[in-house]
Formats: structure tokens, C-alpha cells, sequence
């Protein structure tokens, strides 16, 4: 599914790099949250920290107090 910022050019989200948090969040391979995380991870592609608010870690509890 192409994705297109505020001036019409198509973003590619497989090619902005996906954050070690994704890496470990139980929703990474989740079709129904597909949409919400690549526009997630589009938006913040320049920003020096990476931030999600939808973030479930794959091992529970023990990792969501150490992320952020």
C-alpha cells in the first residue's frame, strides 16, 4: 500500500529503518496494525529518538519499564 506525504510524493516505508523497539514489540507482525506503525515510523524518520505510544514488548512487562 503506497503511502503519500502532504506534497503528493509517495513514501516507501520498507525503506526507512526499523527501530530496535519495533524489533521487540509484539504488534511488529500484526496485519491490522501494519498501517498505523509504517506511518509511525515515516513520521518520525528524522527525529534523533523514536517514540510509540502503541509499544507491547514481546517479553512482557520486564522490557516496558526500561524502553522509552
Amino acid at each position: 500500500m503506497p503511502y503519500y506525504d502532504d506534497d503528493g510524493n509517495e513514501l516507501d516505508p520498507s525503506a526507512i529503518p526499523m527501530p530496535q523497539m519495533c524489533q521487540m514489540c509484539d504488534k511488529k507482525d500484526d496485519p491490522h496494525e501494519e498501517i498505523l506503525c509504517n506511518l509511525n515510523r515515516l513520521d518520525q524518520k528524522d527525529e534523533p529518538a523514536f517514540k510509540c505510544h502503541a509499544f507491547v514488548s514481546l517479553y512482557g512487562s520486564l522490557i516496558d519499564d526500561i524502553i522509552e
